[in-house]
């Protein structure tokens, strides 16, 4: 299969009104470039590409709906600092340098956010990290040195500090950082498509099930059309391994999240006075927590290895880890769980630039997509139109080598295995 097919709709789209203006791609066109993937990276892509060339022919294709994509299932943090959890502090120049180009992708996104009519409950919370172990508590401090060295600001949190704020006492040390804004994903990349010039194409439900290059061109088939591109761009993160990109250096992981009903007053005293706010873990399986904007409790946790489980299981579990941070939310109940596939590689690197001529490409996000996402998308259409681009590999690394399957799978499955019982208190 070249592309995802859910088990559930993303608990996010849900809560939006469906939209009536979806095309599928019934035909076969001609087209400067075609994008695969209409997310951050392909969005943020089409938007430079039309910036350079306005004249070109440009057509972006994805496999669902907006807003049903990996773009509308994520946990929907915007972080104006690179994640940085392998970062020590004698890189701090390479990653100011990541900083501040990161920072430029974000102001981009709250200016398009700011004209357009969809609420995207983008909100400059900041972020929350914390550690419930002694692993947790190593990452922790290793995140601290670096934002220390950097200069960027932070606070410490005891137990007590983290109780109120949050309110649990599941974790030991915490930080806050101010870089970092919350959003209702699945609105936000509505939001950003929607500002898409008129001369670009958009076609949903309309996977690429195959590419080939054809003589000068390339040609993307699909079930209902073709596409014929003098240069393509696979922006389609996890699953252009299944286009023949990236499949020895990239696996699908998927993980999953569950999303109360908006709760009452008295429900929401058990999360904290902080109205809304998101904590990312320190571990690098563990569980990412959010309070929505509009009064609900996210928790997103679980992973597995290029399939969904069942959603029972799923559900039970992700209600099994909430009760560990707040016991007294016995009776909450999720509205929607769903998952969602990262593309994870070896050791953090992205794939990125020209695979083959004419062929570009973005993958490997591991989990931290949507600002840098929308960085990786507008450098590959200045790569693609010959303009000078920041060495993007040696800046936010470049994706390692992996042994083929089973070795693979079994790689993953003893290494997740020994990180689950080491950041068992984190997970």
């Amino acid at each position: 299969m070249t592309f995802p097919q859910y088990r559930q709709l993303s608990g996010w789209n849900a809560l939006l009104p469906p939209r009536a203006d979806i095309r599928v791609l019934r035909k076969e066109i001609d087209v400067d470039v075609a994008i695969v993937g209409a997310g951050y990276t392909g969005i943020a892509a089409a938007k430079r590409w039309h910036e350079i060339a306005p004249a070109d022919e440009i057509a972006i294709i994805d496999s669902s709906v907006l807003g049903e994509g990996s773009p509308g299932r994520n946990s929907g943090f915007l972080l104006e600092i690179a994640l940085a959890n392998d970062a020590q502090p004698k890189q701090i120049q390479r990653m100011q340098q990541c900083n501040q180009l990161i920072a430029g992708a974000m102001n981009k996104i709250r200016l398009a956010v700011e004209e357009s009519d969809i609420d995207c409950q983008l909100e400059h919370t900041g972020t929350y990290r914390a550690a419930a172990g002694s692993v947790g508590a190593k990452a922790l401090e290793q995140y601290r040195a670096f934002l220390q060295a950097a200069d960027l600001p932070f606070e410490n949190l005891d137990r007590n500090s983290l109780q109120q704020r949050l309110g649990t006492s599941h974790y030991q040390d915490g930080l806050y950082s101010p870089h970092c804004y919350l959003a209702q994903p699945a609105a936000l990349i509505k939001a950003l498509s929607q500002q898409l010039a008129d001369e670009i194409q958009l076609y949903e439900n309309t996977p690429a099930t195959q590419i080939q290059k054809v003589n000068d061109h390339w040609l993307i088939e699909t079930p209902e059309g073709e596409i014929k591109a003098k240069k393509i761009i696979l922006a389609n993160n996890a699953f252009s391994k299944m286009l023949g990109v990236g499949k020895s250096r990239m696996v699908a992981i998927y993980t999953y999240a569950g999303l109360t009903p908006p709760l009452d007053n008295e429900a929401l005293d058990l999360f904290g006075s902080d109205k809304s706010w998101g904590l990312l873990p320190t571990h690098r399986l563990g569980s990412t927590l959010r309070k929505t904007a509009d009064g609900r409790l996210m928790i997103r946790s679980q992973y597995d290895y290029e399939k969904e489980i069942q959603t029972e299981l799923v559900s039970k579990e992700l209600k099994k880890k909430l009760l560990t941070r707040y016991p007294k939310a016995g009776e909450l109940e999720f509205e929607h769980v769903w998952g969602g596939a990262v593309g994870f590689t070896l050791n953090g690197g992205a794939i990125w630039g020209e695979i083959k001529p004419g062929l570009f490409a973005s993958s490997g996000c591991n989990g931290g997509g949507v600002v840098k996402g929308t960085l990786f998308g507008e450098l590959l259409a200045d790569l693609a139109n010959g303009k000078s681009v920041p060495d993007v590999s040696s800046l936010f690394g470049k994706a390692s080598w992996m042994p083929g399957e089973p070795f693979r799978e079994i790689g993953f499955r003893v290494i997740s295995a020994l990180e689950k019982y080491r950041g068992r208190a984190e997970l």
